[in-house]
């Protein structure tokens, strides 16, 4: 068949397929997403019947995850994922040590030599930021504090196993696979050093020269006026970003995307293109699970079934069970400790590339790939059950662990004073910070609730009141004394139903408090002010009104 009826064929079967499976798990109240999995088993070589190109697949699935990826990078910024670094980065190493000890250990005892148990290991330690992404996006999680950190936890796992497939090359031969004498003369160092380096000058130059270019881009073409070649802008710079960092310095695609998208998110225009690349991220991620689904053996369930279960234990067990006491550790409340323990209960693209290398230097059986790709296959599936599974906890335990919290009560020390008129402002971020610098400098009192347990630790540091809680939660508002506040700020933009909830709630304890908050568009915005909710700030408004003032002051006073 030629190459082009080739790929419309795979096309054709990947997505129509996908849409029915989906339809038919949906009928049963499963995730779409068992659904597409499914579909791709269908349609896999270890099928009988039509067998779709699997290498066309994968591609058309690496296309997923790069839109999938800048799409992250539209909606958390560089300093969103810097606020999290504290726990992020340690957490996800010593996470990846335990899960990839835990695999080694179980390999070991099956008899595997210790190349194959380490490259099985590592395999199960990363999980999916596709998986991850389509979790958080489901709840309206993606901007919270819990998301974030989860976020940036895979962040520093896709930076680390970057790492890992560029060393095992030269690493081969000490691990079990050719001649380990001719191995033993390879210096690993300068290796490791130049893909530091090569992973530094990529991030150098994004910030130095993205960060400047990507909004500019934006604003250029936007001004042409034409939607598709907004659309064409978007998509292109996401491709060409993630193709020109793997070839030029060696990062992977996803994490190129991510961080083109980071930058671009610095123009005014992010929220459009988030909104433009929607569609294309949506098909193109499908055929992701069902690239995953194609890549299965089903007989391992009945020729292996106790190792299956051993990976599922390992994966969604063991790895969830070390987030959630990791978290735990830097004392974050349990709430925060459950959803990064659901998210990381799944393994996805980097373990496939990790076996898939395995197996190509000799270190890993294709059996112990299908291993891989059965916990893979297995626990995407079940991922959305996990979140379903913790949210009594969240609800019953969480709560309670909030209330022994020191951070989620105003320090004793707070002079009264500074509780009455004051302004509770939801959020510091960068828009949060902004308007708590201009009350400090107006001196207007202000308590401000924040979820990130760091940024609320510096703010009292500066004796500056502030509460660490969700402001959608009674509980965290009572402590702000929303009852004798005079204004509520909302600084962040959080899901409708949690913003809804929250003013609901200081209007109940205080009617008379004035209400200004940020929506992610004007579209919103409208919604919310057919509400009357509040005062209503969206992007695109207020950058027009700014520049219509501008226009005033240079011609409005000759007019």
């Amino acid at each position: 068949m030629h190459n082009g009826v080739d790929l419309l064929t795979t096309l054709a079967a990947a997505l129509g397929l996908a849409l029915v499976m989906g339809l038919i798990a949906a009928k049963l109240r499963l995730s779409p997403l068992v659904g597409y999995l499914f579909a791709g088993v269908l349609i896999g070589p270890a099928t009988p019947g039509f067998v779709a190109d699997v290498a066309l697949a994968d591609q058309l699935a690496e296309i997923g995850v790069i839109l999938l990826m800048f799409g992250v990078g539209l909606h958390l910024s560089l300093e969103d994922l810097l606020s999290v670094r504290h726990i992020a980065a340690p957490g996800a190493v010593v996470q990846m040590a335990i899960a990839t000890a835990l695999g080694v250990g179980v390999a070991t005892y099956w008899g595997w030599h210790f190349g194959a148990a380490l490259i099985f290991g590592l395999s199960l330690s990363c999980a999916s930021t596709v998986v991850l992404l389509r979790a958080l996006e489901e709840r309206g999680e993606m901007e919270t504090i819990n998301g974030r950190i989860a976020v940036g936890w895979l962040v520093v796992e896709d930076l680390a196993t970057v790492l890992l497939l560029v060393l095992l090359p030269p690493a081969a031969g000490l691990l079990g696979a050719g001649d380990p004498d001719a191995a033993g003369d390879v210096d690993i160092w300068p290796i490791v050093g130049m893909t530091l380096a090569k992973v530094a000058a990529f991030v150098i130059l994004m910030l130095v020269v993205g960060r400047r270019l990507f909004p500019r881009l934006l604003f250029w073409v936007a001004g042409v006026g034409s939607r598709e070649l907004f659309t064409l802008c978007v998509v292109a710079t996401a491709l060409c970003v993630a193709y020109g960092s793997a070839k030029l310095f060696d990062v992977s695609f996803a994490l190129g995307a991510f961080f083109a998208g980071m930058m671009m998110r610095e123009s005014e225009f992010s929220h459009r293109a988030a909104d433009e690349s929607l569609p294309l991220r949506d098909a193109f991620s499908v055929l992701f699970f069902v690239s995953v689904g194609m890549a299965f053996d089903p007989r391992a369930f009945i020729d292996e079934p106790w190792r299956v279960l051993a990976v599922i234990g390992i994966v969604m067990v063991g790895k969830t069970l070390a987030a959630v006491a990791l978290t735990l550790a830097f004392r974050y409340p349990l709430d925060t400790a459950l959803t990064v323990g659901a998210s990381l209960a799944q393994i996805g693209e980097f373990s496939f590339i990790l076996a898939g290398l395995g197996v190509g230097l000799g270190l890993l059986s294709p059996d112990g790939r299908n291993l891989i790709l059965a916990g893979a296959l297995v626990s995407i599936a079940l991922n959305s059950l996990v979140f379903v599974a913790i949210e009594p906890f969240r609800a019953r335990i969480g709560q309670r662990a909030r209330s022994s919290d020191p951070l989620a009560e105003l320090p004793a020390t707070v002079d009264d004073s500074r509780l009455s008129g004051q302004v509770v402002l939801v959020g510091y971020g960068r828009v949060g910070r902004k308007i708590g610098e201009k009350l400090l400098e107006w001196r207007v009192p202000f308590v401000v609730i924040e979820q990130n347990r760091e940024l609320v630790e510096a703010l009292r540091a500066r004796d500056i009141a502030a509460v660490c809680g969700d402001a959608s939660e009674p509980a965290s508002l009572v402590q702000a004394h929303i009852a004798r506040a005079s204004e509520l700020i909302v600084a962040t933009t959080p899901d409708s139903c949690d913003l809804r909830r929250m003013i609901t709630a200081a209007r109940r304890a205080n009617p008379a408090v004035g209400v200004a908050l940020r929506a992610r568009d004007d579209t919103e915005a409208e919604l919310l002010e057919q509400e009357k909710i509040g005062r209503v700030f969206a992007p695109e408004t207020e950058l027009s009104l700014g520049m219509l003032g501008y226009l005033f002051e240079r011609f409005g006073k000759n007019a």
